[in-house]
């Protein structure tokens, strides 16, 4: 059984605008942080709350 129109997908475009803060945010949470902080010695315990926080201020941008 065919149906008499072909049913057509219709997605909103992606922004890039909206993924570079994401992927700023994830790169710094992820990569930067716990590399500074195991160049200043820093511990794993802060390390973690570095993440946390800077998770937290990029919600609220």
């Amino acid at each position: 059984m065919k149906s008499s129109s072909p049913s057509v997908s219709r997605h909103r475009p992606v922004s890039l605008g909206s993924l570079l803060p994401g992927t700023g945010q994830t790169l710094t949470a992820l990569i930067r942080i716990p590399a500074m902080a195991r160049r200043w010695g820093v511990g794993a315990g802060l390390t973690g709350a570095l993440r946390v926080a800077a998770t937290r201020a990029a919600q609220k941008v």
